[in-house]
């Protein structure tokens, strides 16, 4: 059948000929939100979907039985398409089927923005998260605080790659979204059943915002009017200070970022909020002592808790990396767990939602193969049957009531070394296709999964279809000579990569 995602049901009457007549819709609410059911036959095609997004996702599969070039911006052909006679009946396992796009690292126009919620659509993916805001950029609009993309959204130079000596592109890279740039994004995204998650980054991640406004810094520790907008990747000590005034501030961003972007979801970061400005702080100490709390990780769960409770005073809810488990996690919080499985397993044994992203199986920044020819290569080797073989629910998990607290999955694309479309591309496919079956599927047990079959449906179609969509993927022989990128150092992990069998 050629499809991914893979159907739940297909009644095939062994017949093929020409799709006539009209497509037919309705809404059928028994089916389930994003269910659907597509009968095609020489009389045309009837999509039932439990609510809009489930007929839009029938339409997606009604595009897969026409053939690769149905995903073309015009016909090619004249004349009705040529589909198998059949019914299918079709739903999702995972209501969060996400990808995390970083445009702080290296900023990407607006209409690659766009392109890529086609390209989600297309896979059945229905989030979006978008990394706006880091060390080395902030890419949204704030018109109560102009230097934010003035000062913020702009570096003076960038490492090209990893590894010593330190080499950099002296060209200064930058770029920001005006508030009606993303809401276009938020409506294009709407229209095609994606919802797109923002993401601020705090209190690590930050220095952008520090280098705008200095006074967001700790300020008793170091020169903050001093810093610029980071070139370099490295996990960066410079963060936000544990200040009224510095909540203020992004309480404010917070404010334009919810009219911005009508999802329940906000993204806070959280992560790798290095601690030592903190502990050498006057201004922090007296914050800790003030609160009774018993430390700078309670400190920074103080800070998670604020926004929790702001977010959820304006009907939204709080995510974050699952850094934001230390020191106690906010109440209303769900987690994005990112590092192995523990944090995630953590919170869904204690009532948080979660949903798996972990580097280990799912960060697409990582190196598809472990040859010479891939382009700076990065952090674990994750091929196309690694992806394939991600199952989201742990084995601790499986099995007991806390399995449902596991919301969804995502594959993450840092942006260090995608500087554009085209390495995008690359890194983001065709993995994002096994894990959007992966999302969508009620598939075995990882050892059980049929790879060979899914390996063989992206041949027979998928990959036919990525060429219709001027997609920049991985070839399956290897990189392209023009994909390459020789003498840009990389940076691999050197310990081994753990899998699901080791999420006990």
């Amino acid at each position: 059948m050629n499809l991914v995602p893979a159907p739940v049901r297909v009644d095939w009457t062994g017949e093929v000929g020409p799709l006539g007549g009209d497509v037919r819709t309705r809404v059928d609410p028994g089916l389930g939100a994003e269910a659907y059911r597509l009968s095609t036959s020489a009389l045309g095609a009837e999509i039932v979907g439990g609510s809009p997004a489930g007929v839009f996702w029938g339409r997606q599969t009604l595009r897969q039985l026409q053939g690769p070039d149905a995903f073309r911006r015009a016909a090619i052909e004249p004349g009705p398409a040529v589909v198998p006679y059949l019914v299918v009946e079709d739903a999702p396992r995972f209501g969060w089927r996400g990808f995390m796009l970083d445009v702080a690292r290296h900023f990407l126009p607006k209409d690659d923005v766009l392109r890529y919620v086609d390209l989600l659509a297309v896979h059945k993916l229905n989030v979006l998260h978008l990394h706006l805001t880091d060390d080395q950029g902030w890419r949204v609009q704030i018109r109560r605080y102009p230097r934010l993309t003035e000062v913020g959204a702009w570096r003076r130079r960038t490492r090209i790659g990893w590894g010593e000596p330190v080499t950099w592109d002296e060209r200064p890279h930058g770029g920001f979204y005006t508030q009606d740039d993303l809401r276009e994004i938020v409506a294009y995204a709407a229209e095609r059943h994606v919802t797109v998650v923002p993401e601020i980054d705090l209190p690590g991640h930050s220095q952008a915002a520090i280098a705008s406004y200095p006074e967001l810094g700790n300020t008793d520790v170091i020169d903050t009017s001093a810093l610029e907008v980071l070139g370099d990747w490295l996990i960066n000590p410079n963060v936000l200070a544990p200040t009224e005034a510095v909540l203020r501030f992004y309480e404010n961003v917070l404010d334009e970022v919810l009219e911005i972007f009508p999802s329940r979801f906000v993204h806070l970061g959280g992560d790798e909020c290095l601690k030592d400005q903190w502990r050498a702080s006057a201004t922090a100490q007296a914050r800790v002592r003030e609160l009774g709390l018993t430390g700078e990780d309670e400190l920074q769960s103080w800070i998670v808790r604020h926004f929790d409770r702001f977010l959820t005073a304006r009907g939204r809810r709080l995510i974050g990396w699952d850094e934001i488990t230390q020191g106690g996690l906010a109440e209303g919080a769900a987690v994005m767990c990112w590092r192995w499985y523990a944090g995630g397993i953590a919170a869904a044994e204690a009532g948080h939602d979660v949903v798996m992203c972990p580097q280990q199986e799912v960060y697409l920044d990582h190196v598809q193969a472990a040859g010479e020819d891939e382009p700076v290569p990065f952090g674990w080797v994750h091929t196309l049957e690694d992806v394939y073989r991600f199952e989201p629910v742990p084995p601790r998990l499986s099995g007991t009531p806390h399995a449902a607290r596991v919301i969804g999955a995502q594959a993450n694309l840092w942006t260090e070394v995608a500087e554009n479309r085209g390495r995008v591309d690359y890194q983001a496919f065709p993995r994002l296709a096994a894990l959007a079956e992966v999302a969508w599927s009620r598939l075995p047990g990882p050892d059980e999964r049929d790879f060979t079959d899914f390996e063989r449906r992206m041949h027979a179609a998928h990959y036919a279809r990525l060429d219709a969509l001027g997609v920049a993927y991985r070839p399956p022989t290897g990189p392209l000579p023009w994909q390459r990128r020789p003498g840009v150092p990389g940076r691999m992990h050197n310990k081994p990569r753990k899998t699901w069998h080791m999420a006990k």
